[in-house]
């Protein structure tokens, strides 16, 4: 199993929230991982049962922003998010290392 499938949590209100009220947490995740390579890392780190793995890919995005010397293009990376649903009863705290 690859170690780098988890890149990072997403916290953020929306998944705070999200998190308090319907039991999900998401994910930044290798974009080559599938759901159940997915399942099984984060029930591996953080020690919970899962219900339900979502998925979802975004594609990088054209930025450009102008300066004295002219105009800088560049581009976002693409990057893959996973919704996990944890079963009844479970929970992850992402603050409890702080």
């Amino acid at each position: 199993m690859r170690l780098e499938i988890l890149h990072r949590p997403v916290v953020t209100e929306k998944f705070t929230k999200l998190g308090e009220d319907l039991n999900k947490y998401a994910f930044i995740v290798d974009r080559k991982a599938n759901k159940l390579e997915i399942k099984k890392a984060v029930e591996e780190m953080y020690d919970v049962e899962i219900a339900e793995v979502n998925t979802m890919q975004y594609a990088g995005k054209n930025k450009s922003r102008f300066t004295k010397t002219g105009v800088i293009k560049g581009r976002t990376k693409a990057f893959k998010k996973a919704i996990v649903t944890l079963k009844e009863g479970e929970k992850i705290d992402f603050y409890s290392n702080i």
